[in-house]
């Protein structure tokens, strides 16, 4: 198994920052790609960021492209996703997410084998 845990969401105001973090333990040689979605009440599961883990490829969703950024500390087993100049449309519960290879898969959520629980993000106008 492996155990992802989401921290570093808030409440804050449009234009804000917050740094989330993914903590990962357990069978983590599995994890070959580590992505971040988001899901807003009342809409799907949306892909945000996507990182392989042995470095060389990100991918980013249209919506937040020039204003967060993944990455990873190999050290710690930890994928962050910064987040600047944030909006009312960014909030959401955001899910971190580990799969075991790199790929069309990793822009959806059956690419996935683990999730951890979310953290909320909530932007005020």
């Amino acid at each position: 198994q492996v155990h992802l845990v989401e921290s570093g969401g808030g409440l804050v105001q449009a234009g804000d920052s917050l740094r989330l973090s993914c903590a990962a333990s357990g069978r983590t040689l599995s994890n070959a790609v580590m992505g971040w979605f988001r899901q807003a009440p009342g809409k799907e599961r949306e892909f945000v960021a996507g990182i392989r883990w042995s470095g060389g490829s990100i991918d980013y969703a249209d919506s937040v492209k020039g204003r967060f950024t993944i990455s990873r500390d190999i050290a710690k087993n930890t994928v962050y996703l910064q987040m600047n100049s944030l909006k009312p449309e960014d909030t959401a519960v955001y899910y971190c997410a580990s799969g075991a290879a790199w790929g069309p898969t990793v822009f959806v959520t059956h690419g996935y084998d683990y999730w951890g629980q979310g953290t909320q993000v909530t932007v005020s106008s």
